[in-house]
This record gives structure tokens, sequence and C-alpha cells, in this order.
């Protein structure tokens, strides 16, 4: 056990297995540290006599600081007998693949998305994956809740896009800018691969078991 500040958490110990480190001043408030490097801020507490686990947020878009804020306010929660976990759980029943990706976007902006040789993605890299999220992925399966998500669709997400439907030629942000969607097997490879590393991201903040 230690008291959770930055400082200590940018020298935790990555092991082959996920564990957990309990805060020494503020009960029930943790730091998960996965096997990938990754580290999540939690907290542990009863309810109906059960054990349960909520997930903060991961460390990077959360400070040591504010997470052990809103540690602070969901364990207070704990005390006036709601149940935080379980109310998540309902509205992450809602999330849809289109809001799973703004999620990820950010993630990958704040350099909390794995590439390859497990470093964070590469500006250029966050920027053909948004370009296939915003014109392949979201645009044919956008609306689908992640958790009613089936291989079905996905196959269905990867023989479109082969087929060229969400092929185009759009407008950029940039003055005169535009940016060329192009279908075929290439792109359906890379947008079912991208589709798959979102899938272990929700998994990863709780959204999904599998």
């Amino acid at each position: 056990m230690a008291k959770l500040t930055k400082r200590f958490i940018d020298t935790v110990e990555i092991r082959p297995k996920d564990y957990v480190i309990w805060d020494d001043d503020l009960p029930g408030f943790g730091l998960r540290v996965f096997a990938s490097g990754k580290r999540s801020y939690v907290i542990q507490y009863r309810a109906a006599g059960r054990s349960r686990r909520y997930a903060i947020g991961l460390h990077g878009v959360w400070t040591a600081e504010t997470a052990r804020k809103e540690a602070m306010v969901q364990l207070g929660k704990v005390a006036r007998g709601e149940n935080p976990a379980e109310v998540r759980q309902l509205d992450r029943n809602a999330i849809t693949v289109k809001e799973l990706a703004e999620q990820y976007v950010e993630a990958m902006k704040a350099g909390l998305i794995m590439g390859k040789g497990g470093r964070p993605k590469r500006p250029s890299t966050v920027y053909t994956n948004i370009g296939a999220l915003n014109g392949h992925i979201v645009p044919l399966i956008g609306q689908r809740r992640v958790q009613d998500l089936t291989k079905a669709d996905v196959t269905k997400m990867m023989n479109d896009v082969i087929a060229g439907k969400t092929a185009a030629v759009r407008k950029t942000e940039k003055k005169r800018g535009v940016s060329v969607l192009r279908g075929g097997r290439g792109t359906a490879s890379k947008c079912v691969g991208l589709t798959g590393s979102m899938l272990t991201y929700a998994i990863s903040m709780g959204i999904i078991e599998h």
C-alpha cells in the first residue's frame, strides 16, 4: 500500500498479470495496473452483501488528484446506500459504437492506446484512425449498442467497406482541403482491426466483459 500520487504512479512495477495498489489515505481507493502498462483508478466497496469495483478512469485522462476527489464523491454515494457500479452499468448498457468511438479518440489523443512496439500511437496513425472511424465505422455501425454488437455486424461492415458503400470525397477543415475515403479489402481489413482495438479498450474500461 502507498499514497497514490503522480510521482508514485509513474514508477509502479509492470507485472505479467494485472494487480491493484490500494491507497493508504483513502480506504477503498486504488490503482489497477494492467500487464499492458495502462493504469486505471478504481474504488472497491460493498453493496447488498457483495464486493463491487467501480472504475474511475485511466491515469493520464485522470490525474491522481482528480481521481481521488471522484473516489470521495462515489464513496460518499455508497455511504448513502447507493451503488455507483450498478448505476454506471445501466448507463453503459445504452452506449453506442459512436459514443465509444468518441471516447477511444480521446484516449488515443492522450497517448493511452498502444500501437506497435507497445508505444502510444503516432499522431499520423491517430489521424488515420480518426478518418476510418468517422468515414467508415461510425456511419455503418455507429448506432449499434456496443453490448449488442455481433460478429455478423462487423462482417457486414467489412463487406460494405469492400463494396465501397462508404467511399467518398469530403471537404476537410483546411482551406480547399479534401479527404478521399476509399473502400476495398485493404481498408476493410484495417477497419475490422480498428474495431477490435476499440472493443479491447471497451473491455479495459469495463464497458463490456468480452
